[in-house]
């Protein structure tokens, strides 16, 4: 599996489509990590089949009234594994964990208990298309028509703010370009000039900047920070805004063609720097690594954005809330009707 993952991301460094198609699944699967999506889509294509669009553990599936057709081989991604610790404070100030439900060591203060990741796992899942049973109303790709882009951009804007940026719409913009993250000023500023779907494109893309290239990411800062705007920190922040809007039903690759024709050249650029770091920094070093570390932190970057904005469609994961789109109001895209695959029946129209 780890070998096909670096395939796949070698494959994505020498083809900016290869990148653009794995954003493309990332909208679709935003709940899961990057790496997990390459995998998924990894092990659907050795099937011959499509991409994948919702996937769920054999009883998550059975849950929903749903079960894995006979024949059918289980795709495989990496979960991690936790265990509850107590979190402590020694007499020394010092802290430490300890497993839950063991004895304190003396004179400690209990600081709560936490869940922490030990290590990593395989789990098996199944694509929807491999389940039969209860039909269960799926998001189908595409773009929705009539986008209220208003309405997401109040909704980027409350991303900003919860991450202490201002959202200032003005003429007088830095350097005369469409869109500039202030870190020293805790301000967004987008071109008033734009049309509302184009702001709202250029505020998920200073997004990108705001969640990744703050002045103290060490990574963000190798890969060329916000004021600069050179590099793979623009591949990661257009990435993002693609990501976003691609979830929302928006599409953007034209737009973000330009963005994302240098990402190549830009992972290449990064690997020769990196030569030149110590042998004991922690900053990927070969492309693959790159292409990986990018991937990680887009989606990682779109899913805490989403998870705000509220997309239609389940992010790839069912749960028992989410199990009927027409129940769920983050399933209806801002009131309006939109088209969905029924699995097991006709083609629906959700609300």
């Amino acid at each position: 599996m780890t070998d096909g993952l670096h395939k796949i991301l070698e494959r994505a460094v020498e083809s900016p489509s290869h990148w653009q198609v794995l954003l493309d699944v990332s909208a679709t699967l935003w709940r899961y990590s990057g790496g997990n999506v390459a995998l998924l889509m990894m092990q659907m294509a050795q099937r011959g089949t499509e991409e994948p669009t919702l996937v769920a553990g054999y009883k998550e599936w059975a849950r929903h009234g749903r079960t894995v057709s006979r024949g059918e081989h289980a795709l495989w991604v990496i979960a991690p594994r936790t265990a509850r610790v107590q979190q402590v404070t020694l007499p020394d100030g010092t802290r430490q964990r300890v497993p839950a439900g063991e004895q304190l060591p003396r004179g400690a203060v209990d600081d709560g208990k936490k869940t922490v990741i030990t290590g990593w796992r395989g789990q098996a899942v199944f694509d929807v298309s491999q389940t039969q049973g209860t039909p269960l109303l799926v998001p189908r790709g595409g773009v929705p028509a009539g986008v209220d882009a208003s309405e997401l951009w109040r909704s980027l804007a409350a991303v900003a703010g919860r991450h202490g940026f201002d959202v200032d719409e003005t003429d007088a913009q830095y350097g005369l370009t469409s869109g500039f993250t202030d870190f020293a000023g805790h301000r967004v500023q987008v071109g008033a000039w734009l049309g509302m779907e184009e702001r709202t494109a250029v505020l998920a893309h200073e997004l990108g900047h705001v969640l990744l290239h703050g002045p103290d990411d060490e990574i963000g800062r190798f890969y060329g920070s916000s004021a600069d705007h050179r590099g793979l920190a623009e591949v990661e922040a257009e990435s993002v805004a693609f990501t976003v809007l691609r979830a929302h039903g928006i599409a953007r690759g034209p737009q973000s063609a330009t963005y994302l024709a240098g990402w190549a050249d830009a992972v290449i650029k990064a690997e020769n720097d990196a030569m030149t770091h110590d042998a004991g920094s922690k900053l990927p070093a070969s492309r693959a690594d790159i292409a990986k570390s990018v991937l990680g932190r887009v989606t990682a970057a779109s899913k805490g954005i989403l998870e705000i904005t509220h997309p239609p469609g389940f992010g790839g994961k069912i749960s028992a809330a989410d199990a009927d789109p027409r129940a769920n109001p983050a399933a209806s895209y801002m009131g309006v009707e939109r088209p969905v695959r029924s699995v097991d029946g006709p083609v629906m129209t959700g609300p």
